[in-house]
C-alpha cells in the first residue's frame, strides 16, 4: 500500500503550514461530519421550542456542534494513529503521518472543547451537566473499536447527545436538582436520541464498508465486519427503523403532514443510497456516506416548516 510504510513526512518536506495542517486534522474542508450532528440537533431544538428558538440557542448548538465535533476529530485521530497508518484512505492524517505531534492534537483538541464548553455555560444547569456525559462517550468512541462488536452504535450516542442537551437548553432552568433535570428532558428527548442513532449506524456503516479489507488485516471492530454479508441488509433496516421511529416521535410531538413529507423525501434518498452500496464498491459506499447530511436537511427543513405553518 503506497506509502504505509514510508517515514512520516515533516511539515517543512510537505510545504504546508502549521494552521493548514491543522485544519486538515479538524476536517474544516470536510463538513459532512459537523452537518451530520447539526442536522438532528436543530430539529430537536425547533421542536422542544414549538418553534423558532431564538438567536441565541441557535448560535449556541450551531458553533458547539462545530467545535465538538473538530475536537472529537482530534481525540480519533490521536487514538487511532497506529491503526491509520495501515489504511490508505486515513494514511496521510497529520497525526498518523507525523506532521502534527500527539500533544499538539491533544492540546488543539482541548482547547476547542474548552471554547465549546464557555458557549454551553451560557445556557443553563441541566445543559451544563449533560455536556459532561456527551463529552464522555465523544472520548469513549474511539476506544470502543478494540472491544465493542458495533462501535457505531457507540458514535450514534455521542453525535445523538445534541438531542437531550437542545431539549434541556429549551425547557430548563438553572435549578441543579436531580429533578429539575429530569423535568428539563422530557423521555420524548431520549426518545429521539435512540432514534437518530439508528441512522448513525446506518451512515456509518456504509463508511465502515469503505475500509472493510484494510480493517480485517488490522483487527478493529467495526459494524460492517459484524454484519458481514448481511451489511447492505443491516444498513437499510437502520434506514427503516430511523425513518418510522423518526415520524411515530414526530407525530407523537404534534407535527403533522409536512413533516410526512419530510419522510417520504427522505425514504427516497434511502432508496438511493442502496443504490450506491448496493455493489459495495469504495466509490460508492463513500458517496452514500458524504450525502447523508442531505437526509438530515431534509428531515430538518420539513420540521421548520410544519412548525411554521402550524404557528
Amino acid at each position: 500500500m503506497a506509502g504505509v510504510n514510508s517515514e512520516p513526512l515533516s511539515p517543512a518536506a510537505t510545504g504546508r503550514n502549521r494552521l493548514s495542517l491543522y485544519l486538515d486534522l479538524i476536517r474544516w474542508n470536510r463538513p459532512a461530519g459537523w452537518l451530520l450532528l447539526l442536522w438532528p440537533t436543530l430539529s430537536a431544538l425547533w421542536i422542544a421550542a414549538d418553534g423558532w428558538p431564538g438567536w441565541h440557542l441557535l448560535i449556541v448548538f450551531t458553533l458547539g456542534t462545530i467545535l465538538m465535533r473538530s475536537a472529537g476529530c482530534c481525540v480519533n485521530d490521536v487514538a487511532d494513529r497506529d491503526f491509520d497508518r495501515h489504511v490508505k484512505r486515513t494514511a496521510q492524517r497529520p497525526v498518523t503521518s507525523g506532521a502534527v505531534s500527539v500533544k499538539e492534537a491533544l492540546l488543539l483538541g482541548a482547547t476547542l472543547a474548552l471554547l465549546a464548553f464557555l458557549l454551553v455555560l451560557t445556557t443553563n444547569a441541566p445543559t451544563i451537566a449533560l455536556s459532561f456525559a456527551a463529552l464522555l462517550v465523544a472520548i469513549a468512541y474511539p476506544y470502543a473499536k478494540r472491544v465493542v462488536a458495533m462501535p457505531q452504535a457507540v458514535l450514534g450516542v455521542a453525535f445523538s447527545f445534541g438531542i437531550p442537551m437542545a431539549f434541556a437548553a429549551t425547557l430548563g432552568s438553572n435549578d441543579w436538582s436531580w429533578q429539575a433535570l429530569r423535568g428539563a428532558v422530557p423521555l420524548a428527548a431520549w426518545a429521539l436520541l435512540i432514534s437518530n442513532l439508528f441512522w448513525v449506524l446506518a451512515y456509518d456503516t456504509e463508511y465502515a464498508m469503505v475500509d472493510r479489507d484494510d480493517d480485517i488485516k488490522i483487527g478493529i471492530k467495526t459494524s460492517a465486519l459484524t454484519l458481514g454479508r448481511w451489511d447492505v441488509a443491516g444498513v437499510m433496516g437502520f434506514y427503516a427503523l430511523f425513518l418510522a421511529s423518526w415520524a411515530a416521535l414526530g407525530l407523537q410531538l404534534g407535527l403533522g403532514r409536512v413533516f410526512l413529507l419530510g419522510i417520504a423525501v427522505a425514504a427516497a434518498q434511502v432508496v438511493w443510497h442502496y443504490r450506491l452500496i448496493k455493489d459495495r464498491t469504495r466509490e460508492g459506499c463513500f458517496r452514500a456516506f458524504r450525502e447523508n447530511h442531505w437526509l438530515g436537511f431534509t428531515l430538518f427543513v420539513a420540521t421548520v416548516l410544519d412548525l411554521s405553518l402550524q404557528g
